[in-house]
């Protein structure tokens, strides 16, 4: 009996293919936890948390949200709700688009930069979710989920 099954007390898949979609889901469960654990000590979310680290990317240019939208890991979020939230909370700022007032310019602040500058000093406390794995082992991973996103559309 596999780790996966005795962590959700499966007696057996019908296949190898269905063993493994299940534990990709589960693991990415259990680290979206742990990631979700994390941000709640800076009051923000993971997806907020994308978001800061984009527009530091683009920094000190702004971001259209539909930039932020393209580049986000977490392609279900509304952008503009994430991007209000941390607007309230002095982490960005927005202001119409000077060439094009429907669109909407967005741009970290001190404040956003301060904030990733804590988090980047924290956030390795994560890498421990890779402890079972040796580094060829990491490599090999990197390159299967690679593949299977050849899939992605």
């Amino acid at each position: 009996m596999s780790n996966l099954e005795k962590l959700i007390t499966q007696k057996a898949f019908e296949n190898d293919n269905q063993r493994g979609l299940v534990s990709l889901i589960f693991v990415g469960n259990w680290i979206t936890s742990r990631h979700q654990q994390f941000f709640k000590q800076y009051d923000i979310t993971m997806q907020q948390y994308n978001i800061l680290r984009i527009l530091r990317g683009q920094h000190p240019k702004a971001a259209s949200i539909n930039v932020l939208k393209e580049r986000m890991l977490d392609k279900m979020s509304d952008v503009s709700r994430l991007v209000e939230r941390l607007r309230k909370a002095d982490l960005v700022e927005r202001k119409s688009c000077e060439m094009d007032r429907r669109a909407v310019d967005v741009r970290i602040t001190a404040k956003g930069l301060d904030l990733l500058k804590v988090i980047d000093g924290e956030i390795n406390r994560l890498d421990d979710t890779f402890k079972s794995l040796n580094e060829k082992e990491i490599s090999q991973l990197n390159k299967l989920l690679d593949k299977m996103l050849e899939n992605y559309h």
